[in-house]
């Protein structure tokens, strides 16, 4: 009896208890064959059968979990070796595809990720989150070290920078030579997954970057995949024509090819339902959308747009709970339109609309150059009439390095901890967790982390020692934005709206509510200046009481804040400023202050 398996449906290399299915996708090839560690490295043992459209497939009994293998291509007088596009597993970026086989046994079946207007996301990198010892690799298994870190924080998202197999062992991950092979330096598949499993076990959701925009450009087998290319560019995987061109290399995918579509929509489909995934946060939108990223007369690519409308179509009728995000940086409404009226039906999309302004806000070095206007208009931007189709932030792994630095070191340059640094960039976090939207975190904001962001260094985790107080004020913060509460509804609710504004003394309040007549409000007050004031009046939405839950300026959170007593809020019967009732309290310098219902 002849020794053969029966072929297997799907892409790449499909491992089963009886061998391995092979499948590549290589229309200009004349001949394929497969080659590994299970046929000693034979150039012509094992040759793939031609399918219809482009497509060379075979069954190797001999081939298992753990083998190496790659492809050998022979198109006319050529004959290339190449790696698996659909590698799942890379010995290295320069080395063999390697076939794996996931046979985790997941734990996470009664996880469900909060919903998104309760989500507060921790954006981190793996390779630099977490290393034992200065000279080792972060790695998924350290990040797990770190999950209850990050559970006492308060945190209920993450968002891991690109995991997909890189050049070199070091990268903030956007150059993908792989797409759908796992970092080996991080500790691969396996690893990944149980990281996965581990943070959904304690209630924390994974969003994981993907790049799509360009792939590579360095050590990547896609580039004239089968021999085939024009003008010099990179076959049948990418653009051959000027629409290839990307500020990060010259291989834009050629999102016309159904083939190209296909591979991009598996590996998103890879992420989600292979490793459990509660979301993907899709890098550069606009480079998919636009040859030259959206500026000025720049030449729209329709296909780019259907590939994204598809694959958000299709999650959305799959899982509807998992989140979408665009990190397009346009302001566009279109973006998170649903795709019923003729939008691209992203979940949500990361703002330039508030990082920006509240950034430049909060640099600032002059009180009285501060444009309060600019910060309103910050907080109260939203896309099609849903505030939490936004992401808002005022530090991410963008916002801190190329030339820009954290937050306190840019308010006060060497001295990112000095008071004025801490006190501006506590007001930063306190604006971007009750402002409408979906709040993100970048790792160590939280304990005024100073240096820029590089992927050669180790986030300093004696800041955190040094600021433990402020690392317990950001938890604080957050549990108020996050917890099963009635009286904190407001900061998960639709509306918002600014109940005093104080140019000259830069004072600003705002309610946000689950009701549209702002009943049963969380009320917002900041002093975003250096001025205290006493016994200071302003006028609040109805309820039967509010009670002071978080003083930013509280000596617990830091020995260097002030001494001004601010112990509870003064509530009057009375109206004040158009609104029912009148506070009185005082008001530090640099300070916020949260009220909730009381109703008690």
């Amino acid at each position: 009896m002849e020794n053969v398996i029966e072929k297997i449906e799907g892409m790449g290399a499909i491992a089963s208890d009886q061998g391995t299915t092979f499948r590549v996708w290589a229309p200009n090839a004349d001949k394929v064959f497969v080659t590994g560690t299970f046929n000693n490295w034979d150039h012509t043992k094992n040759e793939l059968t031609q399918e219809e459209n482009g497509y060379w497939s075979e069954s190797v009994l001999e081939a298992k979990k753990g083998d190496e293998y790659k492809y050998i291509i022979h198109n006319g007088d050529l004959i290339l070796e190449k790696n698996d596009p659909y590698a799942r597993e890379m010995t290295n970026s320069n080395g063999n595809s390697v076939i794996t086989r996931l046979d985790f046994e997941w734990e996470d079946q009664d996880f469900k990720m909060k919903s998104w207007n309760n989500l507060v996301i921790y954006e981190l990198h793996v390779g630099t989150f977490y290393r034992k010892e200065l000279d080792t690799v972060a790695t998924f298994d350290s990040i797990i070290e770190k999950i209850p870190y990050l559970k006492k924080l308060g945190v209920n998202c993450v968002e891991l920078l690109p995991i997909a197999e890189f050049a070199g062992g070091i990268s903030w991950g956007y150059n993908p030579s792989y797409p759908f092979a796992i970092e080996r330096d991080y500790g691969g598949a396996e690893a990944f997954a149980r990281m996965v499993n581990a943070f959904h076990k304690e209630d924390i959701a994974v969003i994981l970057d993907v790049v799509y925009n360009h792939f590579g450009p360095s050590d990547m087998d896609l580039w004239q995949f089968d021999g085939w290319s024009e003008n010099g560019k990179g076959g049948i995987y990418f653009y051959n024509d000027h629409r290839s061109s990307t500020p990060w290399g010259d291989s834009r995918p050629d999102y016309g090819r159904e083939e190209v579509r296909r591979y991009i929509r598996d590996n998103v489909m890879m992420w989600i339902e292979d490793y459990h995934c509660d979301g993907l946060r899709m890098d550069a939108t606009s480079y998919i959308r636009y040859e030259g990223g959206g500026t000025g007369y720049d030449s729209e690519i329709p296909e780019g747009n259907i590939l994204m409308r598809d694959i958000n179509a299709e999650i959305k009728m799959k899982y509807p709970e998992k989140l979408t995000i665009a990190e397009d940086l346009k302001g566009h409404d279109l973006v998170t339109l649903s795709i019923e009226h003729g939008g691209i039906g992203y979940g949500s999309q990361w703002d330039m609309n508030f990082v920006h302004p509240v950034r430049k806000f909060l640099i600032e070095q002059g009180d009285e150059y501060r444009d309060m206007q600019a910060l309103v208009d910050a907080i109260l931007f939203k896309y099609n009439n849903d505030v939490f189709e936004r992401i808002i932030y005022t530090e991410s792994h963008d916002e801190v390095a190329n030339g820009k630095a954290r937050v306190p070191e840019e308010i006060q340059p060497g001295h990112a901890d000095s008071f004025f640094g801490k006190k501006r960039a506590i007001l930063g976090l306190v604006i971007t967790l009750t402002s409408p939207g979906i709040p993100m975190l970048f790792q160590g904001q939280e304990f005024i982390e100073d240096e820029y962001f590089k992927d050669s260094e180790a986030l300093d985790w004696n800041q955190y020692e040094k600021h433990a107080g402020i690392t317990q004020m950001v938890s604080d913060l957050i549990n108020i934005r996050t917890e099963e509460k009635y009286e904190s509804d407001g900061l998960k609710g639709q509306y918002t709206k600014v109940i005093h504004f104080d140019n000259d003394n830069k004072i600003l309040a705002y309610a946000r509510s689950a009701n549209e007549d702002f009943s049963n409000s969380t009320v917002v007050l900041l002093n975003l200046s250096n001025q205290a004031f006493e016994n200071f009046t302003f006028g609040v939405p109805y309820a039967n009481g509010y009670r002071l839950v978080f003083n930013s300026d509280w000596k617990g959170y830091d020995e260097e804040f002030t001494d001004m007593i601010v112990e509870s809020v003064v509530v009057l019967n009375e109206d004040f400023n158009g609104e029912p009732l009148k506070v009185i309290t005082n008001l530090p310098a640099y300070t916020a202050l949260i009220l909730t219902p009381d109703n008690n």
